[in-house]
């Protein structure tokens, strides 16, 4: 179904569609990162971005005792050609643009490159007492540079490993090695089946308590194979057993909630890969818009 095929009524207004950021700068501004060439498999998620846009359509911005409409949304478009150094630099410039006039930036990739240039662009000056969550399957330590590398990157760029907290990592998915590089960083890991007997809420507050440990800005990597294949078959590296659609919403919006958190990344979705429903695009939107609901909250 495409957007010109959407119904229109005056009474139920649409995401999505905002206007480029202004001067005046915004409440939530949204940027396309569309990273792509150093992915350890094919991908096409430099085509996510633009589907998420049209997604965004689909849903409205009303939340029963949130005013999420009336916040001033904006959107600064689509970094060109992120991958590479010269790439990153502009995407790293751009998210530190937005992050400088809005109250929350959230990036759409793109593969998981994207956090790099997203965290350090919207941590600027503040690294050295910045904090890092990540909804992931997957530790992202590897070497080289890659989709599996952005948390190393990070950690070398001067991130601070006691101040990054891994929710969802998952078996059967990762190795001994990462395992112990994670460990040896000083970084907070709370596995996936950690998450079977606790309250999202309270892992959420546990992880912002560690992450903005020293007062700076956290930002927060929503790695969307984290969730069970069967919602996100979108995203090549999602496994069954995943998190559910509605977990991985609800922790965007105790993000978008927080007052430490000043930059998100949705990363992963392959929107070529897609199933005939978009399901795994429609949860990126929604994503975005949870985190909306979240700052409408604070």
């Amino acid at each position: 179904m495409s957007e010109q095929a959407l119904s229109v009524d005056p009474l139920w207004p649409r995401a999505g569609g905002w206007p480029a950021l202004g001067e005046d700068g915004s409440d939530l501004t949204l940027l396309g990162i569309p990273t792509h060439a150093t992915s350890l498999s094919p991908t096409g998620a430099h085509a996510t971005p633009a589907a998420v846009r049209e997604a965004l359509r689909r849903y409205s911005a009303f939340v029963p005792g949130l005013d999420v409409e009336a916040l001033r949304f904006a959107d600064s478009g689509d970094v060109p050609e992120p991958d590479g150094a010269e790439g990153r630099e502009r995407a790293r410039a751009a998210v530190a643009d937005a992050a400088g006039r809005s109250r929350l930036t959230v990036a759409v990739g793109g593969d998981n490159s994207l956090t790099v240039p997203a965290a350090l662009g919207s941590a600027g000056d503040d690294l050295p007492t910045a904090g890092l969550i990540t909804l992931d399957a997957h530790h992202d330590l590897r070497d080289g540079t890659s989709n599996g590398s952005p948390v190393r990157e990070l950690l070398e760029a001067g991130l601070d490993g006691r101040r990054i907290v891994q929710i969802g990592i998952a078996d059967f998915a990762n190795s001994a090695a990462y395992a112990r590089r994670a460990a040896d960083y000083g970084i907070t890991v709370i596995p996936r089946d950690a998450l079977h007997g606790r309250q999202l809420d309270d892992i959420m507050a546990e992880a912002l308590e560690i992450a903005g440990a020293a007062g700076g800005p956290v930002h927060v990597d929503l790695d969307v194979d984290v969730c069970d294949r069967s919602v996100a078959p979108g995203c090549p590296a999602s496994i069954p057993g995943g998190l559910a659609a509605w977990e991985l919403r609800r922790f965007a919006r105790l993000a978008g909630a927080s007052r430490l958190v000043r930059s998100i990344d949705i990363a992963e979705v392959d929107a070529t890969a897609d199933t005939p429903d978009g399901r795994t695009v429609r949860l990126a939107a929604l994503l975005v818009l949870e985190a909306a609901a979240g700052l409408a909250a604070r």
